[in-house]
């Protein structure tokens, strides 16, 4: 509440609080007084304006407002006429079911919410924080402090029976919690005094609620009654202020005489030198200007004089010079009206000069002989066309050197064709008029050396045209550089003129003050100043009249006031030195842009150059002629073309890729023709092949030891020493004897030739590994149609497809399985990361090929079951011992063993006997069963194994045999 005061508070009868505003200080700080009710009656103010709203005795007696309101909801709800007071207030007059019975609300009243309180509390909180900072910095009056003390300990007494709750400044009923808390529900749950203890218990709240309100009206009433001094101590302070007025009146007067005073004596007389040197200052502008005028007059014949020796920078510089000079300090002459327009058509005159010239200089530079050893054709002429071209922003200068290429590349291409077809007797040129009718009638060494002609031509050009294009930019960068440290230098001298300014305005401050300038300034620093004002502003109070220097150089007002060009010395790559203007109106991204796009055109070079390649193939390639080419011809041919690429892009830096994919094109059409030709090979080898054993040539067995050693190729023939050496029975690998057919060793050589083939010419290794691998699927397929599916029958001739043709078959595709592994390694040494995925082809065939042995391994033993089957379903027991039966097996056993032996391993011949032995006691068990002969020790149990021992000193006499465990028990069915 209003329990704390200061001095001299001023009554708001407007505040939400009642309370009072203090003042900070009374003589700087006055509102207008108003009319308060009830106080001061009978002295009205007579100020319209100053009225409050609230209203007034004097002059709002007969007008009812607010406050002739004598009803109030405490004074209601404590009515002491009732005769009875009911438990629930809220019921007594509007029955039991009022707080049951929901209230529609009215049409008329619109829906109040916090919104519409968001103005007035922006506007009040200012105002509370001035209150509460004028409460902390007034000083209150001791009478006053000592009965604010008093009444405050009183009213404290007082209040601090109030409960705290009502003193919360976010007091509101609205809120669920601070209603129950002040109206606890628990004294009205009995409606229609059903019980007198909570009867009681309402009428005490209620007359407790009472006493409140009657402490917190006397407090307010006593705290009006406080106030009542604020009124009369402002009316006193009204006067106070009147005093203060008058006495800053005259002050002021007294202050403006003072000031007329020294304005007469002390800035008069400054001011009239001041104009006289402005005076002094202007003739001698006038002065320069009449020699600028004389100096712009000899412009033109300046300019003819500079074209005839081609200086094209420096008559644009003079040209830019003239017109910044026309247009800044010779603006408005008369006898200059037309020079302006006739600087403009010279300058358009030199444009079109120096772009012939460029043109001319590109032709000269491109189509000089590729034997002269100079990269750079006049470098110096280069560089200032390059400039003057720049400063006329005449930035696709680059496109003529582009067309230039592309006609020289073609030039090239032709004087490369004469030359070598005058060199060939063979071609009569008047039969065949056309060159490139002549060029296709040349052989392929002959062709073949026009090609490295050609490449070596183009290599030579690609690097005059990348040293020309690299002094092109390097006059960009020098540009750009330039630009760069002129941006440095104008943040230097913005930072040196805010200095100088400071310096300025602390002259003018002390003259202001009427002291000497010598008197802040020694005389050093005071010429220092002055020189460096001048050559800033041209323009000095202080300065000497009619100085020689001063009025006989014209270039010093030249260089001040109009283009202030100064210039820099900066190298080429070459050496040559060039001075750079700052006149270069070119932004840094414009610059960039250029730098880019003269890279570009070095990269279009190459792709130019690579263009005309790929159109010179493609016209020797009509016929076919590159198809035709055999093994070793493309390779070499793939290898220069290989070279030149290579070359070209370390040269230009980016890869082109036309003719890499022309290339690539002959490149697959040679494969399709190589993977042909081989398969065809193939299969008529096969369709000839008659699965018997063959020799194996010396030069088989080197290759073979050559992949051993780790090198997949072709070795060099070598005649006698193949004379020499006689065919060896089988093929050594890794030390295992290889029984083969000649079909296979071809395919060996074939498969190396793919190899080889894919190290000549990296880019067809994918195509090689695909074509490699139908290979292999069709030799593993069509091996199995002639063997396994007796095909060799009918396309051979073959009376019967017999054991050793079926183990020889086995042996061939084991040896090609032991090489997948190896041509798997070769090829992922050479395919990228991304590639890896094809190398499943490998092991999609050596899955076939392992399926293949298997179903010959089985088909061996499919054999001798059928003879088992055959030979043991007529078998008796009877003597004599051995029996015929048994005879016949182990003669069947014998020839197997002889055929075989010799072709596969001692184990693999292990393992298929283990197989066919199980088939033979399958069998043998069986046919005992049927002729129930079991081990029981009887006669018949005796011839059977009289048999049964023949036969098994039999198998195990055959060699490799020995060892083998039989377990002929098996035999005999188990006792159960």
């Amino acid at each position: 509440m209003a329990s704390s005061h200061s001095s001299s508070p001023v009554p708001q009868s407007n505040s939400s609080d009642a309370f009072f505003k203090k003042e900070v200080d009374a003589t700087k700080r006055f509102r207008p007084m108003q009319s308060l009710p009830d106080v001061c009656p009978k002295e009205p103010t007579g100020n319209p304006n100053d009225l409050h709203d609230s209203p007034s005795l004097v002059v709002d007696q007969q007008r009812w407002t607010i406050y002739h309101s004598k009803v109030n909801l405490p004074a209601a709800l404590n009515d002491p006429r009732l005769a009875k007071r009911e438990s629930d207030f809220f019921t007594k007059t509007w029955g039991v079911d009022f707080v049951d019975t929901e209230v529609t609300p009215s049409f008329y009243l619109p829906q109040i919410t916090k919104e519409h309180f968001a103005l007035y509390q922006q506007e009040i909180t200012p105002r509370e924080k001035v209150h509460e900072r004028c409460k902390n910095t007034c000083t209150p009056k001791d009478t006053f402090d000592r009965t604010l003390l008093h009444t405050h300990d009183k009213s404290r007494t007082d209040l601090e029976q109030v409960p705290k709750i009502f003193m919360k400044p976010d007091f509101a009923l609205e809120d669920s919690l601070t209603f129950n808390a002040v109206l606890p529900w628990s004294h009205f749950s009995t409606a229609g005094g059903k019980g007198n203890r909570d009867a009681a218990s309402s009428k005490l709240l209620q007359e407790k609620l009472s006493h409140y309100l009657d402490i917190v009206e006397v407090n307010i009433a006593h705290q009006i009654s406080l106030r009542s001094e604020a009124f009369f101590h402002a009316m006193t302070s009204q006067h106070e202020l009147q005093d203060y007025l008058r006495k800053t009146s005259q002050a002021v007067k007294l202050l403006r005489e003072k000031i007329s005073k020294i304005d007469k004596v002390m800035c008069e007389g400054s001011l009239r030198v001041l104009r006289l040197s402005l005076t002094r200052n202007n003739c001698i502008k006038a002065y320069n200007k009449l020699k600028l005028m004389a100096t712009v007059h000899q412009t033109q014949p300046t300019v003819q004089l500079l074209l005839s020796t081609s200086e094209y920078v420096g008559a644009l510089d003079l040209i830019a010079t003239t017109q910044e000079v026309l247009q800044q300090e010779l603006q408005g002459i008369h006898s200059f009206r037309h020079l302006g327009s006739q600087l403009c058509e010279l300058e358009k005159l030199i444009d079109k000069m120096m772009i012939a010239e460029f043109s001319t200089y590109a032709r000269n530079d491109l189509n000089r002989p590729l034997e002269d050893d100079c990269q750079i054709l006049e470098e110096e002429r280069l560089v200032s066309l390059v400039f003057g071209l720049l400063k006329q922003r005449k930035l696709n200068f680059y496109e003529i050197y582009g067309d230039e290429m592309i006609n020289t590349a073609k030039n090239i291409i032709k004087q490369c064709v004469v030359n070598t077809v005058s060199q060939i007797e063979e071609i009569d040129t008047e039969v065949v008029v056309k060159l490139a009718d002549q060029m296709r009638m040349m052989n392929f060494p002959q062709w073949f050396d026009l090609l490295k002609n050609i490449f070596s031509k183009f290599t030579i050009f690609l690097k005059r045209v990348k040293a020309t294009l690299n002094t092109i930019r390097s006059v960009v960068f020098l540009v750009l550089d330039k630009n760069q440290k002129t941006r440095d230098l104008e943040d230097t001298l913005q930072k040196n003129s805010a200095k100088e300014s400071m310096v300025d305005s602390e002259v003018a401050y002390l003259t202001h003050e009427g002291m000497f300038i010598s008197d802040a300034f020694g005389d050093g620093e005071l010429a220092a100043g002055a020189a460096d004002s001048a050559s800033q502003r041209n323009t000095s109070p202080n300065s000497e009249p009619c100085s020689s220097d001063s009025v006989s150089e014209p270039e010093g007002t030249t260089d001040s006031s109009s283009s202030k060009e100064h210039t820099s010395s900066s190298v080429t790559p070459g050496g040559v030195e060039m001075m750079i203007g700052e006149d270069m109106k070119l932004t840094d991204l414009e610059l960039v842009r250029l730098a880019n796009n003269i890279q570009e055109l070095l990269y279009n070079a190459s792709d130019i150059c690579h263009d005309r390649a790929v159109k010179f193939l493609m016209a020797r390639a009509k016929d076919g002629f590159l198809e035709k080419l055999n093994s070793n011809e493309f390779v070499t041919l793939s290898r220069l073309m290989e070279g030149f690429i290579l070359d070209t892009e370390q040269i230009c830096g980016r890869k082109s890729m036309s003719l890499r994919g022309a290339l690539q094109s002959q490149a697959n059409r040679f494969v399709n023709r190589f993977h042909e030709e081989r398969k065809t090979k193939l299969s008529l080898l096969l369709d000839n092949e008659r699965w018997k054993q063959a020799e194996v040539p010396a030069e088989f067995q080197d290759l073979v030891d050559s992949v051993s050693d780790g090198r997949i190729s072709l070795p060099e023939k070598k005649p006698t020493a193949t004379e020499e050496r006689k065919p060896a029975e089988f093929l050594i690998v890794e030390g295992q004897k290889y029984a083969t057919v000649g079909t296979v060793l071809l395919l060996i050589r074939i498969i190396l030739e793919y190899c080889q083939c894919v190290d000549n010419i990296p880019s067809i290794t994918t195509d090689m590994l695909t074509r490699l691998s139908d290979l292999l699927k069709y030799f593993n397929s069509r091996s199995c149609q002639l063997v396994l599916g007796a095909g060799a029958l009918q396309v051979v001739g073959l009376k019967t497809i017999t054991t050793k043709n079926l183990a020889l078959s086995s042996r061939c595709l084991q040896l090609i399985v032991h090489y997948i592994p190896i041509i798997r390694a070769h090829f992922e040494a050479r395919l990228q990361p991304k590639q890896f995925s094809m190398l499943r082809h490998f092991d999609h065939i050596t899955k076939d090929y392992h399926d293949h042995i298997a179903e010959i391994s089985a088909k061996l033993v499919a054999i001798m079951d059928s003879l088992f089957d055959k030979l043991l379903s007529k078998y008796e027991v009877k003597a004599p011992v051995p029996s015929a039966c048994f005879r016949n097996i182990c003669k069947q056993m014998a020839k197997m063993h002889e055929a075989i032996y010799d072709l596969l391993p001692e184990e693999q011949t292990q393992m298929l006997f283990l197989r066919i032995n199980a088939s033979y006691k399958l069998h043998l068990k069986r046919q005992l069963a049927h002729l129930n002969v079991v081990n029981d020790g009887g006669p018949l149990n005796g011839l059977v194994t009289s048999d049964v021992a023949f036969y098994t000193g039999n198998l195990q006499a055959l060699k490799g045999l020995n060892n083998l465990d039989l377990n002929m028990a098996e035999i005999w069915e188990q006792k159960r």
